[in-house]
């Protein structure tokens, strides 16, 4: 096992480095940069800005310099020192910028993707077990509700229910008593009452895709000779059923971690921007119609980082639940 995940790891290296140059190129694709978007953003204020002044402001902000002198500055400042460059917009440090969003951003996306499991694992299961049952359609209408409505329309009625109902606003993290006040159990109270909303909103989606993938694999699985053999041997069904097929079942769920991570993060963007939350998804948002190039690509990196380490997670869970996929690595 530990052979079959120090594999996996030295295979992540060469793929993290081209991710690095990969984002970078992405950020340079629209025509322009921060400095011609400023000069525009002032003309049309009505101020005119002298061909001296774009030329300083290029040479400041090393817009002027070659793209691959650009990125290796770049890579260098972030695997020497942590520094993802400076936001033009923010007119701030980048890593301040992420360190402040991306913990709010993993924390929601993290629960929302273990409140998911939590709910749609179950009910997929007994919408299997039950097929064709009024919990089978039950757990049909959710799944579907889950993928055909989006989620920032369910933010809004859910913010205006609750808004109307419980005199209380769902906006943001914390109320505006709490939001520079030291840590405290009531500070911690009031950030869970703030995080209900989102984990429902963000996770719905991701719940009605895991019932139905749940319920079709485990189908698969009850139909399988030995499921058939095992049940005429007189084997409890509960043993049977926890034993073998729902392992074999959640063995795909654990393969889309890689990719559920970041479509959490940053398929939560408009969710974010209506229910006020200070995560990752409305700063990426700004900078790329900024064109704020380290502060885009910072959180474009991070996200891909974050693909690849849920690719590696669900790799080992997989090998961890299904032995075949271990000993099938070690004889290669």
């Amino acid at each position: 096992m530990i052979s079959f995940i120090v594999r996996r790891i030295l295979t992540l290296i060469p793929i993290l480095v081209l991710i690095s140059f990969v984002s970078f190129v992405v950020i340079e694709l629209p025509p322009g940069d921060w400095v011609s978007f400023r000069i525009e953003s002032l003309r049309m204020s009505g101020i005119e800005v002298d061909e001296g002044e774009v030329a300083r402001l290029t040479a400041q902000y090393g817009l002027d310099k070659p793209f691959l002198t650009r990125y290796f500055r770049w890579m260098e400042g972030i695997l020497l020192h942590g520094d993802f460059g400076y936001s033009f917009q923010w007119n701030q440090p980048v890593s301040e910028i992420l360190a402040e969003r991306v913990p709010a951003t993993m924390m929601i996306a993290v629960l929302s993707l273990l409140v998911s499991w939590a709910i749609s694992i179950p009910i997929g299961i007994i919408s299997a077990v039950k097929q064709y049952s009024p919990v089978d359609y039950i757990a049909t209408f959710i799944s579907f509700i889950g993928l055909a409505v989006p989620g920032f329309l369910i933010a809004l009625v859910g913010a205006y229910f609750i808004l109307n109902n419980f005199d209380f606003s769902p906006l943001g993290l914390f109320s505006q008593e709490f939001v520079d006040a030291p840590w405290s159990l009531a500070k911690v109270l009031d950030l869970l009452k703030h995080l209900i909303l989102p984990l429902f909103v963000v996770g719905l989606t991701s719940t009605g895709v895991t019932i139905r993938v749940i319920r079709a694999n485990l189908l698969d699985e009850l139909k399988k000779q030995y499921v058939i053999t095992a049940r005429a041997k007189g084997l409890n069904q509960r043993q049977l059923l926890m034993k073998y097929p729902v392992r074999m079942a959640i063995n795909p769920l654990m393969s889309t971690v890689g990719f559920v991570l970041p479509a959490l993060v940053g398929g939560e963007v408009l969710v974010s921007i209506v229910l006020s939350l200070q995560t990752t998804g409305p700063v990426l948002l700004r900078a790329v119609q900024a064109q704020d190039m380290y502060l885009a690509g910072g959180i474009i990196l991070i996200l891909s980082v974050l693909t690849v380490i849920g690719t590696l997670l669900s790799d080992i869970a997989l090998a961890a639940l299904d032995p075949r996929i271990r000993f099938g690595g070690l004889k290669k």
